[in-house]
């Protein structure tokens, strides 16, 4: 287990951390890209609804 350990704490230290501002941006673009999908998402969902109360299924 100690091993094992050693292993994943000499494997984190190669890892390439972002520095707060490219952490900030990619932030920022996922909080962007989630609010299109949920904004499309709910177009559709009216349009959708308005068809099935159109055609009276609904």
């Amino acid at each position: 287990m100690i091993k094992f350990l050693k292993g994943v704490v000499s494997e984190m230290r190669k890892v390439s951390w972002p520095t707060g501002l490219e952490l900030l941006k990619k932030t920022a673009i996922v909080i962007f890209a989630v609010g299109v999908l949920m904004a499309f998402t709910y177009l559709v969902d009216l349009g959708i609804t308005a068809l099935l109360r159109y055609i009276k299924i609904y």
